[in-house]
């Protein structure tokens, strides 16, 4: 059993600011005059929909998306409910059976404290619903903190349809030298 948890790309909402996503046929099948192929133009923000932070989104000199250890985009994960600000103890007790990739289901806010104490754990990938870690004021802190303990950010998930529960993650980068985040294609499977 698959579960795409990828939201579809144009129809997610960008973060304030960010670019949105927008598609142009440059060839394709007219009624008068077919071209032999479709082709389209992409324009996106490397931060648009479903998507991946590399520690270059906020470490100056941090791996970009094209040298990020695949390991930790793919293999066992852990699916954990949740709401509110993360207290340490619910932490720990998530990844207390040795979890290294953890996707978080609901409305949940990583606090400072808590990405600290995600960097003191050998998790490697942390997953969120939202379209960033944090909030408006502590998400640089929050990202500087899991990207420069080498923690891979995954957000913007679609988790409606995972249970809580261990899977199988998938969520590769696209290969872009010098970019600090990539649009994935992310599934679970069991």
């Amino acid at each position: 059993m698959i579960i795409d948890i990828t939201k579809e790309l144009f129809s997610t909402p960008v973060y304030p600011g960010d670019p949105v996503p927008s598609a142009v046929q440059v060839l394709g099948f007219k009624k008068e005059k077919p071209d032999v192929c479709q082709l389209t133009r992409l324009s996106l923000g490397s931060h648009s929909g479903t998507h991946l932070d590399a520690p270059r989104h906020f470490i100056p000199g941090g791996a970009d998306v094209a040298h990020i250890r695949l390991e930790k985009c793919f293999g066992l994960c852990k699916v954990a409910a949740c709401s509110g600000p993360l207290q340490p103890s619910q932490i720990k007790s998530m990844l207390e059976d040795g979890t290294t990739r953890l996707l978080l289901k609901g409305d949940v806010e990583i606090t400072p404290e808590a990405a600290l104490v995600f960097t003191q754990s050998s998790l490697t990938t942390l997953g969120v619903e939202a379209n960033t870690v944090g909030n408006q004021v502590t998400g640089p802190v929050v990202h500087r903190t899991l990207l420069a303990a080498e923690i891979v950010i995954l957000e913007n998930l679609d988790l409606t349809d995972a249970e809580p529960g261990n899977y199988l993650l998938s969520a590769l980068p696209l290969k872009m030298d010098d970019l600090d985040g990539s649009p994935i294609r992310a599934i679970l499977s069991r």
